[in-house]
């Protein structure tokens, strides 16, 4: 059963679909200049395929298809509105955002590493790094809730759904057998996730006094 459509879940939904619409009928006018791309160690300019700040947020609006949007927003959906209906919509926009923007910061820095040694130059794009920080943030709060997930043939608890989708992301990142997807970003997500979780708790590696739980919120 999917949870109710909250107002920061669905205004981030809408600005989804609406940015790959425009890529559908103005690509890649729109695509290439907002896509992520390394930094540039050639030397020379390449008109439309530099890196540029904005990237950072852009490019985590953006889809390579209709299936690849298909599968962040139903994510972005599920995981979503819990976290915003716990945390209220401020903390969850913040949330969100910054495990989008570290999780593009991460991608950053590898494709730039990978460019700098020689390798492909190539752009990134999609929300998948804001989305694994949603399924991380899920995992921490309700470790114990019971999910179907597919291809998962069976109830699955939601600890280790994200210990799974982490150990996949790092396999495929360092062994390179999944190309063409950002694991890096869905790792760089998760890792911002936990990070920020842990900041507001008042955890280690953050000290401070302990800033109280999550503020919750009842949804009818």
């Amino acid at each position: 059963m999917f949870p109710r459509l909250l107002p920061v879940t669905q205004a981030l939904l809408i600005a989804n679909v609406a940015v790959y619409l425009l890529q559908m009928f103005l690509a890649p006018a729109v695509t290439e200049p907002f896509a992520l791309w390394p930094l540039n160690f050639s030397g020379y300019d390449l008109p439309g395929y530099s890196f540029m700040p904005w990237q950072l947020l852009t490019s985590g609006f953006m889809h390579g298809n209709f299936g690849h949007l298909l599968f962040n927003m139903l994510a972005l959906w599920m995981f979503g509105s819990p976290l915003e209906a716990t945390w209220g919509e401020k903390r969850f926009l913040t949330f969100y955002m910054v495990c989008l923007l570290g999780a593009n910061l991460c991608q950053l820095l590898v494709t730039s590493w990978i460019a700098s040694g020689g390798g492909m130059v190539y752009s990134s794009l999609g929300a998948s790094g804001g989305v694994f920080g949603l399924l991380l943030g899920y995992g921490m709060l309700f470790p114990n809730q019971r999910m179907i997930i597919f291809p998962i043939p069976m109830e699955i608890r939601a600890r280790t759904l994200v210990i799974i989708y982490g150990a996949m992301a790092l396999l495929f990142g360092v062994t390179g057998w999944q190309p063409g997807v950002g694991h890096f970003a869905h790792l760089g997500g998760m890792l911002f996730g936990w990070l920020l979780i842990r900041y507001w708790r008042g955890q280690p590696p953050f000290g401070g006094k302990r800033r109280g739980p999550p503020r919750m919120r009842v949804v009818k």
